[in-house]
């Protein structure tokens, strides 16, 4: 006579988690992928927040170039730009290297981006560094603001320093999940 309860086997419905040798797993080089594909969009996200950053900055230069006047921006007085200033600004543009590189996996996009981030992102701020150093030095040596740049009352320098810092933190962790990406797609490929 047939049971009540149906066929019992003790080894089918046990959840101890003594059956992962049956078990599918995901390759390791795929999980890097996708973890890294993620941290990656997030460093181009605060990419995007420091480039509107800087073109608030750049604001008051671009509209005198279109000969555009607002009183409120004008009495800023926000300094010239310098020329590394514009040139990290079109390190955006690598961005649409790096998404189609992660849409896609491709090596060589990818290692355009990089190339790309490391020449206008880390490039351009690295001269910003040396450019503005003499005047953190003397700032923060003297704490005196009589031989520096000011602007609003605050040593131009230190401001600039707070920019860079950020910067290259998000071109360094940028250059790390791109390298780390790098691996696990030719390590894919190599298998």
């Amino acid at each position: 006579m047939a049971s009540r309860m149906g066929f019992y086997a003790p080894n089918l419905y046990n959840n101890d988690g003594n059956d992962f040798q049956h078990r599918e797993r995901v390759a390791n080089h795929y999980q890097t992928s996708a973890v890294n594909k993620s941290r990656l969009r997030y460093c181009i996200f605060f990419h995007y927040i420091l480039f509107f950053v800087m073109l608030a900055k750049l604001s008051a230069d671009i509209l005198d170039r279109f000969n555009i006047f607002i009183l409120e921006i004008e009495e800023l007085a926000v300094p010239q730009p310098l020329l590394w200033e514009y040139i990290w600004l079109t390190s955006l543009l690598t961005s649409f290297l790096g998404f189609s590189a992660m849409r896609k996996n491709k090596i060589k996009t990818l290692k355009q981006y990089m190339i790309g981030i490391t020449v206008l992102g880390l490039g351009s701020i690295l001269y910003g560094f040396i450019y503005y150093f003499h005047d953190v030095y003397e700032y923060l040596s003297t704490g005196q603001k009589e031989n520096i740049h000011v602007w609003q009352d605050l040593p131009y320098g230190m401001l600039w320093y707070g920019f860079i810092l950020a910067a290259s933190q998000v071109h360094g962790f940028t250059l790390y999940f791109s390298y780390n990406l790098l691996l696990a797609w030719q390590s894919r490929r190599a298998n």
